[in-house]
This record gives structure tokens, C-alpha cells and sequence, in this order.
């Protein structure tokens, strides 16, 4: 593991390799020293730990002295790899390695849109080998417009024919964005995606989960985050319906709710 020093008040850019040697990945991680609960940041599709919430909530670390762990899926920010390269599998490998290696003690996980699939699969896999397996613990799940399947749900299910005939024969299309440039949609981020959907089943993460949706979200509708309520027996599961929210749930008044819940779950 390589220690690349940083002038900013971000903590230090550490790199660790993930996958097999014929396709191993550098994952970037950003890991913030403090005191547990600690707080684990999975970001979403075509985004990175940059990004306002992922920030807002190392900033909040700081000035709670809490651990921070935050890092960019292979594809992504500063990782190595191609976006287009990059799979469910992969990016849940990523995460639980991350995990893995850099957490210790108990836990908040931070998902947000396909980060909420991550984290999801990251509690799922956890609880299949058992805590004595494991440095770190979760504590809780923070939610925000979780997206667990839609690869399926969301984008297959949703395209048009002639989309999917492209997707198809050409092996990828590329979608519009309104963030940014159009990204691609693979045929292998499709079918690989298949590999790890939840809904429909009964997820059991063992611990709180707090979920906040925008019902203005166009990307992942508010009904998604009602299914996946379904799925969580637990009974302390809580959804927050921001009426005017979209779908990053980056303004400060949603910021503010995100670290609510956080802070909440902390002091549990």
C-alpha cells in the first residue's frame, strides 16, 4: 500500500489493490482517524468521494473526532480503471475490501443511489460469515435514494426496445446525462448485475437503517424506496420523504438531514 501526502485538509490519499493479478484494480481511500462509531462512505454511479455529501460528511467526522473511511470505486475519481470496465461485483468487491481493510470497530454506513445497493450488499455479506470474522461491526445503514437493483429495475426494465437492441449487439450505449457527459451502459453491467438483486427477498442487515427519498427524485422514484422497506424486517427501519427533494439530496437543508441521521444512529 502506497501513502501519496496531501497538502489539503482532506486526510492523506492512501491506494490499495483489489482483484485477481490478471485484473487487479487501485483503489483510492481516504481514511480520517478519530473515535467510533465510525462512518463508511459508499458514493454512487459515475460519482467519487469528492462530491458534497461525501465531503459534508468527512467534514462532520472532523468535527465529531469520529473515523471517516471514504474512497472511489474502480472507474471512478482518482481509481484506476475504465467506468466502462466496471461491474456491481466488482464495485461490492471494492467496497467489502475496503471494508475490510480500513474500518475497525463499529460502524455507520453512508450509501448513497447505487451506494444504497453497496451498502446493502456489503451488510449482507457481512452477516453471511459472522462477526468474529471481522475488525469492523455496522451499526447502522444511512440510506440516501437508495437504488438497489437498478441496473434491472431501473434501467432494463425502463429502456426501450431500441435500447436494449443496442445495448445488445453493440455490447453498450451511451445514456444522457443531466449531471454531465453521457456515460455508458453496458451489456456486462446488465447481465453481471443480475448476479446481486435484492429485491423481492428478505434482506437482513442486522442493524437500524435510516432511508431519505426525494419524492421529486426522477432517477430512483420514491416507490423504490417503499419496496425496499418491504425487504428489511427489521423494525427499526425509518423512511424520510423530502417532498421537494431530488435525487442528489445535496442542499443543505438535506445535508443536515443526512448528518441527523448519522449522529442519530452514533449515540444509539
Amino acid at each position: 500500500m502506497t501513502h501519496i501526502s496531501d497538502s489539503s485538509a482532506a486526510p492523506e490519499l492512501s491506494f490499495i489493490e483489489v482483484g485477481d493479478s490478471g485484473a487487479k484494480r487501485r483503489i483510492a481511500v481516504r481514511k480520517r482517524t478519530g473515535e467510533g462509531p465510525g462512518v463508511f462512505w459508499l458514493g454512487g454511479f459515475n460519482s467519487d468521494m469528492k462530491g458534497t455529501k461525501a465531503q459534508a460528511l468527512d467534514e462532520w467526522a472532523a468535527g465529531q473526532r469520529r473515523a471517516c473511511v471514504r474512497f472511489d470505486y474502480s472507474g471512478h475519481g482518482e481509481s484506476s480503471g475504465s467506468f466502462a470496465d466496471g461491474t456491481i461485483g466488482q464495485w461490492h468487491e471494492e467496497s467489502l475490501r475496503v471494508f475490510d481493510t480500513f474500518c475497525e470497530g463499529p460502524q455507520i454506513v453512508v450509501g448513497s443511489s447505487m451506494g444504497g445497493w453497496m451498502a446493502l450488499l456489503l451488510a449482507r455479506a457481512l452477516a453471511k460469515r459472522g462477526k468474529a470474522v471481522s475488525r469492523a461491526t455496522l451499526k447502522g445503514l444511512v440510506l440516501i435514494a437508495p437504488a438497489p437493483d437498478f441496473t434491472e429495475d431501473l434501467m432494463w426494465k425502463g429502456f426501450s426496445q431500441e435500447i436494449r437492441d443496442e445495448i445488445m449487439t453493440k455490447g453498450v450505449w451511451h445514456r444522457p446525462s443531466d449531471y454531465g457527459e453521457a456515460y455508458p451502459i453496458t451489456r456486462n453491467l446488465i447481465e453481471e448485475g443480475r448476479n446481486h438483486l435484492l429485491l423481492g427477498g428478505t434482506i437482513d442487515v442486522g442493524c437500524p437503517v435510516r432511508i431519505l427519498q426525494g419524492a421529486q427524485d426522477p432517477d430512483v422514484p420514491w416507490r423504490h424506496a417503499f419496496a425496499l422497506t418491504h425487504c428489511l424486517p427489521s423494525d427499526d427501519v425509518v423512511l424520510t420523504l423530502v417532498q421537494d427533494g431530488d435525487h442528489r439530496l445535496s442542499r443543505p437543508q438535506d445535508i443536515a438531514r443526512m448528518l441527523g441521521a448519522v449522529s442519530e444512529l452514533a449515540a444509539a
